[in-house]
């Protein structure tokens, strides 16, 4: 019998987590605790463990995919057994309103009739019911697809007869979240005719909570593109097909496609894709563009009506709207439409002249750049990070430390210590240490505000949970060494390399990731003098680490005497969160933390 994995929840306030990456493909044999696949949530990005041993026989969300805790992502059966075969296309049901047969009309008009049968009524986003001739609804146009994407149709039923019929795999429109029904395709990576790798991007969409790249779903050659760029059409719709009887070459581009029957186009058009849309005052023409389009357009306060549609029937697209914002800038609003009196008189040739002389040429204005979409990463961490300087009023204090003792010290002794110990000697446990130290001393920057219902409070905290930032090439994320004022000066060495290892292997536990109630931030690893980080909510403080330098410094021995000597500074900056932390308090901080540096006499064990 087989094993159901499920999304595990990582953290007591996630309920969610998206499914960034397979590390096994159905038919895989699996190990218990072998990593299975990798999932992101708004805390933390970890790989999750086979839960038995046996072999991976269904994938039940493909990467990308978002699923609520508890929910089924994959089956694992018995060691041996067999991953169950693909099911057969599901044909596309009969419509229950079939309309009525037209009388034979002779060998010419029965030529131009549709070989295909009508697609069964769907049911719009709300609730209008429609049908469309099948052969409409074909995407083997670009004008089939614009009727598809107007009237929202979901239906998929021919697209799969055809696959299933060429042997061909389908690429469907994937879901990109609980709350998203439609995807607007913004770009195609590939072309007919060329070949894809499995997991090799092959589309761009847009919805109206993420921009992605979709991925492949198998190795071979793109057969068909049914959908064209500009198009939105509902989850589920096939848009591609890989493989095939097509997929030698580049199928030849399909005929224009005939003018809409009559039936097509008493097709009623769903009030929410009419909605946003305007009518043309001079034409009385109906505006056809994406969500994506509409996005910008709301973004940058555009009137539609004054972009000129390249796609097709008119279609604005991304282009049109991008290359208009460029030319024109933003809050370009359509005027409204005024009568003007027509002169009974002819017109002064001076007035003619006028008119006759050229306008201008428009200078060329600067191109808008690249559009790229945030990660769930970044946009988890420019949430946060906007909330911090929302909720606490912050102040920064930055103090010169002279560090020479220290660097003497660890140059003498980290060939010896890491042969000793196993682990690098860095200057990080030196600065971990003096914090520890340091806070015992002032137990009001380990603090933090709770508010509950008689106000707010201070949380005097009893350990303290340091909270280290460990930059990744994806993003930025805080492991913490709980109970930090029970280590020792080599249990902080190694706690700092084991989360900062782990951290860039994906492989923290949700608990690691949060707690903290002070944090490190060493961003002088990259040579700035020092910088003024915002606070990691709920802690009070963040200490940030400027670079590490020789400098001429002026020295004054117990006589008074000056002299000049090159010395190893590091500046450190405070910040703060003043609605608990006075100046006072902070400049006490860190002139017991300069003093503890400077002065450095405890052990490295």
């Amino acid at each position: 019998m087989a094993t159901e994995v499920v999304m595990p929840q990582m953290g007591e306030s996630i309920f969610e987590g998206t499914i960034t990456k397979w590390l096994k493909k159905v038919g895989d044999s699996v190990q218990k605790d072998e990593p299975l696949f990798e999932i992101s949530t708004d805390k933390v990005d970890a790989e999750i463990p086979s839960p038995v041993a046996g072999v991976l026989t269904e994938i039940k969300a493909q990467e990308g995919a978002t699923v609520q805790i508890n929910t089924v992502v994959a089956l694992i059966g018995a060691a041996g057994e067999a991953a169950p075969s693909a099911p057969a296309s599901t044909p596309a049901p009969a419509s229950q309103n079939p309309a009525p047969a037209k009388p034979a009309q002779g060998k010419e008009d029965s030529s131009k009739q549709p070989a295909t049968a009508p697609v069964a009524k769907n049911a719009a986003p709300d609730g209008v019911a429609e049908t469309i001739d099948a052969a409409s609804a074909s995407a083997s146009s670009p004008e089939a697809s614009e009727q598809v994407d107007v009237n929202k149709v979901g239906a998929t039923g021919a697209g799969s007869n055809a696959a299933a019929s060429s042997g061909g795999t389908e690429v469907v429109m994937p879901q990109m979240g609980e709350s998203i029904f439609e995807g607007t395709i913004t770009k195609w990576l590939k072309k007919t005719g060329d070949s894809v790798q499995k997991d090799e991007p092959l589309f761009e969409i847009s919805t109206d909570k993420v921009d992605a790249e979709i991925p492949a779903p198998i190795a071979g050659i793109l057969s068909e593109i049914k959908v064209p760029e500009g198009s939105t059409v509902q989850i589920n719709t096939v848009v591609a097909v890989i493989g095939g009887s097509g997929s030698g070459s580049a199928k030849s581009a399909p005929a224009a496609a005939p003018a809409a029957t009559p039936a097509a186009a008493s097709v009623p058009v769903p009030e929410q894709v009419a909605e946003p849309e305007t009518t043309a005052a001079s034409h009385g023409e109906k505006l056809r563009s994406s969500p994506l389009v509409r996005r910008i357009a709301r973004e940058n306060n555009l009137d539609l009506r004054l972009i000129a549609g390249t796609g097709s029937g008119g279609r604005i697209t991304k282009d049109d709207a991008l290359k208009f914002l460029s030319e024109n800038g933003a809050g370009k609003i359509a005027p409204a439409p005024t009568a003007v009196a027509r002169p009974e008189t002819s017109p002064s040739p001076a007035t003619t002249a006028a008119a006759a002389t050229p306008a201008a040429a428009p200078v060329a204005a600067p191109l808008p750049g690249d559009l790229v979409p945030m990660t769930k990463m970044r946009s988890i961490i420019a949430q946060r990070m906007v909330e911090s300087a929302h909720t606490s009023p912050h102040v920064h204090t930055v103090f010169k430390v002279d560090m020479t003792r220290i660097v003497k010290l660890r140059e003498k002794e980290k060939a010896k210590y890491e042969q000793r110990n196993g682990v690098k000697l860095t200057y990080m446990p030196f600065i971990a240490a003096a914090v520890v130290h340091t806070l015992r001393k002032f137990p009001i920057v380990n603090a933090s505000i709770e508010t509950g219902a008689n106000g707010n409070a201070i949380r005097y905290h009893a350990n303290i949970n340091l909270g280290i930032a460990v930059a990744l090439e994806w993003g930025l994320i805080v492991p913490v060494i709980k109970q930090a004022e029970e280590r020792s000066f080599l249990g902080l060495a190694r706690a700092v390399a084991d989360l900062a290892e782990r951290a860039r292997s994906k492989k923290l536990k949700p608990d690691e990731v949060s707690g903290s109630t002070f944090t490190l931030t060493n961003s002088g690893i990259f040579g700035e003098e020092f910088g003024t980080p915002i606070i990691n909510q709920p802690d009070s403080a963040i200490l940030a680490i400027g670079g590490l330098k020789k400098e001429a410094v002026v020295m004054t021995d117990a006589e008074g005497n000056d002299t000049i000597a090159i010395r190893s500074t590091q500046h450190f900056c405070l910040g703060f969160d003043h609605r608990t932390i006075d100046g006072a308090d902070a400049g006490k901080f860190m002139a017991e933390f300069k003093k503890t540096l400077e002065n450095w006499s405890a052990g490295l064990d």
